[in-house]
């Protein structure tokens, strides 16, 4: 075998870069001995890679991409505040039957908690004992309140509704002429309720009377009798006196 010295001898020579080419590659560390007129680029890219918060490095670094912002609508294209166009009246419709719907089902609530109960006065009332009318008299003491005449003539007590048969209107008790006259149309009704003028189409109707256990006059303005219906002979019709 050949001695170690020959194998040395044998080998090529290798090339040995110099000090002053230390340094031109990108990865060069400081450790490595500067170059010569190095140009700027590399300048900067050593100075980067050896201390990379220096002010050098941070001028090497590429200046980072600016956001512009973006211009301004001219005023012509500005839409402005009150523009109501299609997609904005279908927004306000549906806002607008929500809120209906609400409103609604909500009164409809609170409107079945209160019962339709119509409050009216009774139609049954007393008119005191039959004694407290005298023969042959019209007595108007419940006309305002009731609509009612108690007449009593030589036999019979009976209630006459004060209401015209022509329009509704309350006929008046004129005594000095014994007759009940409508001051609306000139309707004229005799004592017995009977018509014999104006345009009246028919008499005054008679309402119920009867007597309670104490003997007081019970009148019901709910049940009436019509005189040409002959309902006047009825028992409920007038009281013998």
């Amino acid at each position: 075998m050949p001695d170690e010295n020959e194998q040395l001898t044998e080998l090529p020579n290798l090339e040995v870069p110099r000090p002053e080419e230390a340094g031109t590659h990108p990865t060069s560390t400081f450790n490595m001995p500067p170059m010569k007129n190095p140009p700027e680029e590399l300048k900067d890219i050593a100075a980067k890679v050896s201390d990379p918060g220096s002010a050098e490095a941070r001028k090497a670094e590429p200046p980072e991409k600016v956001r512009m912002a973006k211009p301004l609508p001219k005023a012509e294209d500005d839409p402005g505040t009150w523009e109501f166009g299609r997609r904005s009246f279908l927004r306000a419709a549906g806002w607008m039957s929500f809120f209906g719907f609400i409103t609604i089902a909500t009164v409809g609530a609170l409107r079945m908690m209160f019962p339709r109960t119509l409050y009216e006065a009774p139609k049954v009332f007393k008119a005191g004992m039959p004694n407290d009318y005298l023969p042959m008299s019209v007595n108007e003491k419940y006309k305002d309140t009731e609509r009612v005449w108690i007449c009593r003539d030589e036999e019979k007590i009976f209630a006459l509704v004060a209401i015209c048969t022509h329009l509704g209107c309350t006929p008046r008790w004129l005594a000095a002429e014994g007759k009940f006259k409508c001051p609306c149309h000139g309707s004229g009704f005799t004592s017995q309720g009977i018509n014999f003028e104006g345009p009246a189409p028919r008499p005054l109707e008679r309402a119920k009377i009867t007597l309670t256990e104490t003997g007081e006059l019970l009148v019901d303005k709910g049940t009436t009798f019509r005189f040409e219906k002959d309902e006047w002979t009825k028992p409920d019709a007038f009281i013998k006196v």
